[in-house]
């Protein structure tokens, strides 16, 4: 299954660096229900991966925020991430 990374999970003057927030591809709230404590990975255009798990919902679109070992770098914004 297929995710894109929309954005830093964040507030009005703080954010969360290893925190992320993941719109999955033709999910809604009741099966982005599922995947929580799923793994994700996100792998650089080097190859490079960077693992994380989906820890809670977040909104009533089916996004879902995901939690990674470190931080992702900047140009994973955007980008597809893995979810097994």
């Amino acid at each position: 299954m297929k995710a894109t990374v929309v954005s830093f999970r964040r507030g009005k003057n703080t954010y969360k660096p290893r925190q992320y927030i993941l719109l999955v591809e033709g999910s809604t709230k009741k099966d982005s229900i599922n995947l929580i404590n799923k793994k994700v990975t996100w792998t650089s255009p080097q190859g490079k991966e960077i693992k994380g798990i989906i820890s809670a919902l977040h909104g009533n679109r089916g996004a879902v925020r995901a939690r990674f070992e470190k931080g992702l770098p900047g140009q994973a914004l955007a980008s597809k991430v893995i979810i097994e």
